[in-house]
């Protein structure tokens, strides 16, 4: 799940963020043992941002509407991982063939140019070699 930067800020104690996602705080030190969620550290408080907020309750959805056991979750949420990280690997190579494909119309638009030039002096000789 790709993060904006503003919901990465760490705002929460986690007493407030467990009350946020109607949990128990030894639930989010299970989570973040587990490597579900990963808060911030100040000292010794754990510091949860918005991110992880909704990271928790979308782990509270899948345990429990859906029914799903951790290792389904933490497998869940491993793949999600793989798959964004594999969305922005090949965002990065699209925008670069993008670049490439900007390149090559820029290029083809001059040699277009170039040609036109050349037919015009073409035809400018042929016209002087017939007077």
């Amino acid at each position: 799940m790709p993060l904006d930067s503003s919901k990465d800020r760490p705002l929460y104690i986690i007493s407030v963020a467990a009350e946020l996602v109607n949990m128990h705080p030894q639930t989010l030190r299970l989570y973040e043992r587990r490597g579900l969620v990963n808060p911030k550290r100040q000292g010794k408080n754990r510091l949860y941002s918005q991110a992880d907020i909704e990271r928790l309750m979308y782990i509270q959805k899948l345990t429990q509407e859906l029914g799903i056991n951790l290792a389904g979750v933490e497998r869940i949420i491993r793949l999600q991982n793989e798959l964004d990280q594999l969305k922005t690997l090949k965002e990065a190579e699209i925008q670069l063939i993008q670049g490439r494909l900007d390149d090559l119309a820029k290029l083809k638009q001059a040699r277009e140019t170039e040609i036109r030039v050349i037919q015009g002096r073409l035809k400018d000789q042929l016209k002087e070699g017939e007077g």
